[in-house]
């Protein structure tokens, strides 16, 4: 099993030293999320100041940028880290497109898959020097003179990992895309009946191998080095189940639980800004549904429990503001969980 942990993102000044950390310490990847900050400008300077650690989006806001803009930071992180970086990519909700980004929305499976499509051509016209000449439902290339051609270092294509939570969306993931970035709103059951469900039948649509599909995420990591440490990382955990809760889009997990209730409970608590009551709100059964919970001498086995034979690379960390603090022997330990991924397929 793969751990990815975060990297600074609030002053890049701080993000070099973090990432070589977390390089020794022996994490597989570094994570960057679109929150508060930007998710791609870490990576530039994490590219330059490590060897080995994968970097990766998880994830960017796709709709809000243009194909074209998204290829090429891609590009530019592929050839600063030797090829480590890995763009993940998500629709975000409604609200978020219109209000926040002040973007038209459309139905997102069907343009994200016109968004891949976009990218690998765009990647292609590059490296291989062929024209650009890509015709979407959304998208449309056409216009692409020398002087805009990056040269090629001849790297392998980014992989491209789709955030994944409902049907539609996890179905696509395993139609096209290199892995599924699974949101931490997410329990063993949901990944069981659901998520798998509809990576395969994606998969079984072009033939593809569930191998070359990493699933990352899918639920909270709450640990520390003694008990008062995994009772703060609990209550951070359920801080967040009450605010993800409280968002319709994620019911279909809570609904699968008979908590319905509970979502829409939260939901009404947000528009009235209860933000402490929304927490208190969930109870410890609940917190466990979402997380493997355990001081780091116990954590490897909480993590088998919750996540084994289910995902690839777990998320050690869920916020830039909370690194992780795993040990390197107890990241051994969870190394060394077998998982069905073996690797992209990213061939130009």
């Amino acid at each position: 099993m793969r751990v990815a942990t975060t990297v600074p993102q609030d002053d890049l000044r701080q993000t070099a030293a973090a990432a070589r950390r977390a390089e020794a310490a022996g994490f597989d990847s570094l994570i960057t999320f679109e929150n508060r900050n930007e998710p791609f400008l870490a990576h530039a300077v994490a590219a330059t100041t490590t060897d080995r650690i994968e970097l990766g989006t998880a994830v960017a806001i796709a709709f809000p940028r243009s194909p074209m803009v998204v290829a090429n930071a891609s590009w530019d992180l592929q050839v600063a880290s030797r090829g480590r970086f890995v763009l993940g990519l998500g629709p975000q909700i409604r609200p978020h497109n219109e209000k926040r980004f002040s973007v038209p929305w459309t139905a997102p499976a069907p343009r994200m898959r016109d968004y891949v499509g976009a990218l690998r051509a765009i990647w292609t016209a590059w490296e291989k020097g062929t024209k650009l000449d890509y015709h979407g439902t959304h998208y449309t290339f056409t216009l692409m003179t020398p002087n805009f051609v990056p040269p090629s270092h001849h790297l392998r294509m980014v992989p491209i990992t789709l955030a994944a939570v409902g049907e539609h969306t996890l179905r696509l993931a395993g139609e096209v895309a290199d892995g599924v970035r699974l949101h931490s709103f997410c329990t063993r059951r949901y990944l069981e009946e659901v998520v798998l469900l509809r990576l395969n039948e994606g998969l079984a649509r072009k033939d593809r191998n569930r191998a070359q599909l990493e699933i990352s995420g899918g639920g909270f990591v709450a640990t520390g080095a003694d008990s008062a440490a995994v009772a703060k990382a609990v209550e951070f955990v359920r801080a967040r189940i009450a605010f993800y809760g409280s968002t319709p889009a994620y019911w279909p997990v809570l609904e699968l639980h008979g908590l319905g209730d509970l979502g829409r409970k939260l939901n009404a608590m947000s528009k009235q800004g209860q933000w402490a009551e929304m927490t208190a709100s969930i109870a410890d059964d609940v917190v466990q549904l979402f997380a493997a919970v355990g001081t780091h001498r116990e954590i490897a086995g909480e993590v088998a429990k919750r996540f084994g034979g289910l995902v690839d690379t777990i998320y050690a960390s869920a916020t830039p503001t909370m690194p992780s603090d795993l040990p390197s022997d107890v990241l051994q330990d969870i190394q060394r969980l077998s998982t069905p991924f073996t690797g992209y397929a990213t061939p130009w």
